[in-house]
């Protein structure tokens, strides 16, 4: 158990462990394995812990538990063998139709038996992953100040994908807290981050991270339900998808559950499989039209100009010239009495775990001495199951316990 002084970003409470522990246990899977393996993931994010030596110090048993290791890791294995050595081994899988685990066998893992990975850590990954700015990051800027609470996102993003009760993806909290207003909001979807724990533990590989835009989503075809994705996200976005759906696949069109690439991640996920928010991954690949692309079902559905989707790669994008204009709109008005010492309040969730969340906050992030209260739209009145009853405030920012079943 971690030490209850632990005050380092990954310090992890009884609570936590009660709370992991309850969702691996009704899975077949290893349960302490799951815990650790979730724990040092995000230790990773945090710079606490190199990916190399996570990777290492799991391998066997993962390849022990589900007889291969898929785990994304990102940016290491051309540093372990040198430029062109995570190409030559991605050949070898497409040449041979091997497996990543084989490709593994065969080139990854002799370069961890023979230490190569030493050298590598988790900031020189990071690096890479972020590859300079270049290419499409898909990310968003939401505006708390504008929220007023309508739960209009979440209804939108459950019709659109078809999610079963009790699934919402995307998640409006209102709180109270003793240094802000009677009243606040905080929007979360999954925050899509760019060195994310969840897919470091997929052992299978089906939780990922799309090269051609940053999106952070599921293999449904290949998903095992281990659910060692959901104890490892200190956002609590991922669902479980308990029993058949409610939507039947017969009702969702193909093109908006295939992605470019040939792979089942978008609409809701099939029974025994996790899901999460994907920021509307059919609309990006073109398959609802053209005029779709760089947009959500959320942010078309938000009548308050809260949220703004784009590329966080793009400086003229959406959510970038949402995020310029108010901080020119803040840092321009004279009512400030000093105006050069004012600080726009804009803040990611959990920004000290090292996530580097894709979603960036307009308005007051929650303090720890926060509380969830009713919002002045209930889901009850808006139609939606709400079985996330145990919310708590975790290091300022909203974490949820999963409740009971609906």
């Amino acid at each position: 158990m971690p030490d209850p002084d632990d005050d380092t970003p990954t310090s992890f409470d009884g609570e936590e462990q009660e709370r992991m522990e309850r969702l691996l246990d009704d899975t077949e899977y290893d349960t302490e394995l799951g815990i650790e393996m979730a724990k040092d993931a995000q230790r990773v994010a945090a710079g606490e812990l190199s990916e190399a030596e996570f990777y290492r110090q799991y391998h066997e048993d993962v390849l022990e538990e589900f007889g291969e290791d898929d785990r994304e890791i990102s940016g290491l294995l051309d540093d372990a063998g040198g430029e062109g050595f995570g190409d030559r081994l991605s050949g070898l899988a497409d040449d041979e139709g091997v497996s990543r685990r084989e490709v593994m066998e065969k080139g990854g893992a002799a370069a961890v038996a023979l230490g190569l990975f030493a050298s590598v850590d988790s900031e020189t990954a990071a690096a890479q992953a972020d590859d300079d700015g270049d290419g499409t990051r898909y990310g968003m800027t939401i505006n708390l100040n504008n929220c007023d609470g309508c739960l209009a996102c979440v209804v939108a993003c459950n019709e659109e994908h078809g999610t079963s009760a009790g699934a919402n993806w995307m998640y409006v909290f209102t709180y109270e807290d003793e240094n802000q207003g009677d009243e606040n909001f905080l929007v979360r979807p999954c925050q899509h981050c760019t060195d994310s724990p969840c897919t470091k533990v997929c052992p299978v590989g089906a939780r990922h991270t799309r090269e051609q835009d940053g999106l952070v989503l599921t293999d449904y075809d290949i998903c095992i339900g281990c659910r060692y994705c959901e104890v490892s996200c200190p956002y609590g976005v991922n669902y479980f998808q308990w029993g058949e759906p409610d939507v039947p696949e017969s009702e969702i069109p193909d093109d908006q559950q295939i992605d470019e690439r040939g792979k089942w991640v978008g609409a809701r996920p099939p029974e025994g499989v996790m899901g999460k928010c994907t920021f509307c991954v059919d609309r990006q690949d073109g398959a609802m039209g053209e005029d779709k692309i760089g947009t959500t079902a959320c942010e078309e559905a938000c009548a308050m100009d809260a949220i703004h989707f784009g590329d966080m790669n793009d400086p003229e994008s959406p959510p970038n010239q949402h995020l310029r204009e108010y901080k020119d709109e803040q840092e321009n008005d004279m009512t400030y009495p000093n105006r050069k010492e004012h600080t726009v309040s804009t803040f990611k969730l959990m920004e000290e775990r090292g996530t580097d969340p894709n979603v960036h906050y307009i308005g007051n992030e929650p303090s720890p001495h926060a509380e969830q209260v009713e919002g002045p739209v209930t889901y009850e009145d808006a139609g939606i199951v709400d079985n996330r009853k145990e919310e708590v405030l975790d290091d300022g920012a909203m974490a949820n316990k999963e409740g009971e079943e609906a």
